[in-house]
C-alpha cells in the first residue's frame, strides 16, 4: 500500500511518464554553474537553496535526503528552480501534490530569475502540471516577498487562487541603519547598560574577542567549534544538535565549507581568553544575511552569551555595504532575536492549485488541515511531557 500511495503521488495515471520525468528531475541533475548563475539573478534571495547547500541536504541531511527538482529554462537557460518532495514523502497523504523540498533553514522561495520572472513561474506551473501533480504545497515561503509576488501575478492571470494555510510574523533587520543607534532604538540605554555589565562579568575570564571565519581552512575548525557548544547545550540534551546524527552531521560539514568557497558563508564565535562561549553559522546571498544557528556555552548563560554575539554581529552586518538585510531563520515571538532585530516580515504556507476548479484540491487542503490539527495536539502532548 505504501509502495502504492507514493507511485500515485509522483506519477499518478493522469501523467505520462516521459513528460513526468523531464518535468522533475534529481537535484544532481541540475548543472551546478547554470544553478549558480540563476541564484545570481534570483529575484529574492533564499541561501538555503543556494546549490552548495541544497545538494548536501538533499544527500544526507535527516528526513530530508532525495529531494527533486522542477526546473525552468529559457531555450539552454535555466531561469527557474523548485526544490520539491511529493506530498506522501512530506506528510504520508497519498494526493497528487508536490511540496517545498525542506532545506533545514525556514524558508523555501523558490529561485526565480529577475530578468524573467512571470515566464520564470509560468514554466514552473508548467512543469509541476506535467508531473501529474495537482497542486503545490510551497511552505515557509516570505509572503510579501517578490517571489510569492511573482507567483500571485501568474496565478490571478491563469485566474488561480492560492490558499494560505499558515502563516507568521518573523524578525528581521535592517542592516542599512547605523549599528550603535539601532541597538539603542531597540533595546534601549538601560538594557545596553546591563548587557555591558555582563560583559565585563565575561571578560574576568579572559580578554572577550569577537571572530569570524571567512575561508575554507578558517571555517572548519570554526564549524567544530559550533557543534561542540550547540551539542553542550539544550539541544544535545534532546538530542536534536547536528553533531548527534550522522546524516546531519555530514550535510553541514559539507555545506559550510562549499559556501565558504564562493564567500556565502561564515562562521562568527565569540571567545572569552581561549574559550569561546557563543558561535554562529551565517549565510549570505546577494545583499542578504541569514543567521541559520546559534550555539553557546551555557556555563557562561549568566553573562548572555548569545545575545552577545548577536550584538556584534549586528554592528558587523550594519557596517558591512554589501548586506542590506538579514533574515533572522527564527520561529514567531523568538525570545532572544526579536528584542534586537526589529524588523518584522511575514512567511507562511501557501496551496497553490495548478487547474481552475480541481475538486482534488480541496481534498488535499482538508488533509493538510488534518495533518495540522494532528500536529499542534502531539506538539502540546510533548510540551507537557517535558514539564
Amino acid at each position: 500500500m505504501v509502495d502504492i500511495a507514493h507511485q500515485a503521488a509522483i506519477n499518478p495515471a493522469s501523467a505520462k511518464p516521459a513528460a513526468a520525468s523531464r518535468a522533475r528531475v534529481p537535484l544532481t541533475a541540475i548543472e551546478p554553474g547554470q544553478w549558480r548563475a540563476l541564484a545570481q539573478r534570483a529575484i529574492e534571495p533564499n541561501g538555503y537553496y543556494l546549490p552548495g547547500w541544497e545538494l548536501a541536504v538533499s544527500a544526507t541531511a535527516r528526513g530530508r535526503t532525495d529531494a527533486s527538482a522542477l526546473p525552468a529554462y529559457d531555450g539552454s537557460r535555466l531561469i527557474g528552480l523548485m526544490p520539491v518532495i511529493s506530498l506522501w514523502r512530506a506528510w504520508k497523504i497519498p494526493l497528487p501534490a508536490l511540496v517545498s523540498a525542506h532545506p533545514y533553514g525556514t524558508l523555501c522561495s523558490p529561485l526565480i530569475d529577475r530578468d524573467a520572472p512571470i515566464e520564470a513561474v509560468t514554466r514552473l506551473l508548467q512543469q509541476a502540471r506535467a508531473t501529474g501533480a495537482h497542486a503545490l504545497v510551497l511552505n515557509d515561503v516570505a509572503l510579501d516577498g517578490a517571489a510569492m509576488t511573482a507567483l500571485n501575478q501568474v496565478l490571478n492571470r491563469d485566474g488561480l487562487k492560492p490558499r494560505l494555510l499558515s502563516s507568521y510574523i518573523r524578525a528581521s533587520l535592517d542592516a542599512t541603519q547605523d549599528g550603535e543607534t539601532l541597538l539603542r532604538d531597540a533595546l534601549g540605554t538601560k538594557k545596553l547598560k546591563e548587557l555591558r555589565r555582563q560583559r565585563h562579568r565575561l571578560e574576568d575570564h579572559g580578554a572577550v574577542v569577537f571572530d569570524v571565519a571567512h575561508s575554507p581552512d578558517e571555517i572548519r575548525p570554526a564549524l567544530e567549534t559550533f557543534l561542540q557548544l550547540e551539542a553542550s547545550g539544550w539541544k544535545g540534551k534532546r538530542g536534536t544538535a547536528l553533531v548527534q546524527h550522522a546524516g546531519d552531521a555530514s550535510f553541514i560539514r559539507r555545506a559550510v565549507p562549499a559556501l565558504a568557497e564562493t564567500a556565502q558563508c561564515e562562521i562568527v564565535t565569540l571567545r572569552a581568553g581561549a574559550t569561546p562561549v557563543a558561535a554562529g553559522i551565517v549565510l549570505r546571498h546577494q545583499d542578504r544575511a541569514f543567521f541559520f544557528k546559534l550555539g553557546i556555552d551555557e556555563r557562561f548563560a549568566r553573562y548572555s552569551p548569545g545575545v552577545q554575539l548577536t550584538l556584534e554581529l549586528t554592528r558587523r552586518l550594519c557596517a558591512d555595504p554589501a548586506i542590506a538585510s538579514a533574515d533572522s531563520t527564527a520561529s514567531a515571538d523568538h525570545p532572544m532575536i526579536n528584542p534586537i532585530w526589529r524588523g518584522r516580515f511575514a512567511v507562511g504556507d501557501v496551496l497553490i492549485p495548478l487547474r481552475r476548479n480541481d475538486p482534488i484540491v480541496a481534498l488535499v487542503h482538508g488533509a493538510l488541515a488534518a495533518h495540522g490539527i494532528a500536529y499542534a495536539a502531539a506538539r502540546r502532548a510533548v510540551r507537557l511531557l517535558r514539564k
